[in-house]
């Protein structure tokens, strides 16, 4: 029975994101985060960095980066939170507050070109 039971495990396909412009969020993925890009089209992007596969899909709606709403959120652990965030700075992205310089390490949260939520850690 425990075997049945594990092989009925549900495992992670992607995570899906909207985009105005999916061509300029899989640039902002690969250029800022290091996301190997398998599949870029005007209305579909599929990015992969180790074994996280994120999707992006085309939206119009206009109005999806003025929500600033707090959904999901992606969090990378970087080995110079400094240099990443000057990085994404540069591709389009706002950090939402100061880097923060904690015990354990740096923290930082970066809104991307669409308005999602990315968590940058970097340890001590």
């Amino acid at each position: 029975m425990a075997a049945a039971a594990a092989a009925a495990t549900a495992t992670l396909r992607w995570v899906l994101q909207m985009h105005r412009d999916v061509p300029r969020a899989a640039r902002f993925y690969s250029e800022g985060l290091d996301f190997s890009v398998n599949v870029c089209t005007l209305r579909w992007a599929e990015l992969q960095s180790g074994p996280l596969k994120l999707a992006l899909m085309h939206t119009n709606d206009s109005n999806l980066a003025s929500q600033r709403i707090y959904s999901s959120m992606l969090s990378f652990t970087v080995p110079d939170i400094n240099s990443t965030v000057t990085k994404l700075l540069s591709l389009g992205a706002e950090l939402d507050g100061p880097i923060k310089y904690e015990i354990h390490g740096k923290v930082a949260a970066v809104r991307c070109i669409d308005g999602h939520m990315l968590g940058l850690f970097e340890p001590a």
